[in-house]
């Protein structure tokens, strides 16, 4: 199998140089992968150490995850992509499941999830990951997809700073089946280490139904960074 692996960044410094050396420790002998780093502008040493452990490193003129991932897209070399956000553990598992699945004619899928920390609250929030439902989908799963198909969905769309990948779900699923893998990656719970449980999920509802109801783009950002505290706020 070829793999080109995608990962968009900013500011990740605390979690890049584990993500990307887990991706490459775990390539079988059989796999041409590489592993592309977009980063949107970082200011820590993001763009250092993804290149230290090995990454080919892309510093977009501009950020937002979906600009970033198709910048990587645009770049990658091969025809199969999987877009991993950077601070989620990869399976060791994951070329052997992503390869299983495209031999079945799959065309694009993802993981379901697991937090890296204990607590029976977000056991719950994971356990939904196993439907295949919109509201229970998400980036931090990651996502493999064709390129072709990718292609043919014109890929993600660079006007939505917020909710790319749902869009992108959104819109595969009306054309073929989506696949999720019966098995969790791992991914950090850092927004309710910051903020109340209550207040992530809060924050995701409210995001998930504007998006639903097509409210513009920018308001939900904005709503959505007004209940969210993030790590380096």
């Amino acid at each position: 199998m070829k793999l080109s692996v995608i990962i968009p960044t900013l500011n990740e410094e605390l979690f890049i140089g584990r993500t990307v050396q887990t991706i490459l420790t775990h390539r079988t002998k059989d796999t041409e992968l590489e592993v592309i780093v977009v980063d949107g502008g970082s200011q820590d040493s993001t763009v250092a150490i993804a290149s230290e452990f090995g990454a080919r490193v892309i510093e977009a003129s501009r950020s937002g995850r979906a600009v970033q991932m198709n910048i990587g897209a645009n770049h990658a070399k091969h025809d199969n992509l999987y877009f991993v956000h950077a601070d989620v553990q990869v399976l060791p598992s994951y070329i052997s499941d992503i390869q299983e699945l495209l031999s079945q004619g799959a065309e694009i899928g993802c993981y379901r999830f697991k937090f890296d920390k204990e607590s029976r609250s977000l056991r719950f929030n994971a356990y939904f990951t196993r439907f295949n439902r919109m509201f229970c989908r998400g980036g931090d799963q990651t996502l493999f997809v064709t390129k072709s198909f990718f292609e043919s969905l014109n890929k993600f769309d660079e006007s939505y700073v917020i909710m790319e990948d749902f869009d992108l779900i959104r819109r595969a699923k009306k054309k073929t089946k989506f696949h999720i893998i019966p098995k969790s990656v791992i991914v950090s719970a850092r927004k309710y280490e910051n903020n109340s449980y209550f207040r992530v999920n809060m924050a995701n509802l409210t995001a998930y139904w504007m998006f639903m109801l097509r409210f513009p783009q920018e308001k939900i950002k904005r709503h959505y960074h007004t209940m969210i505290k993030h790590p380096k706020d």
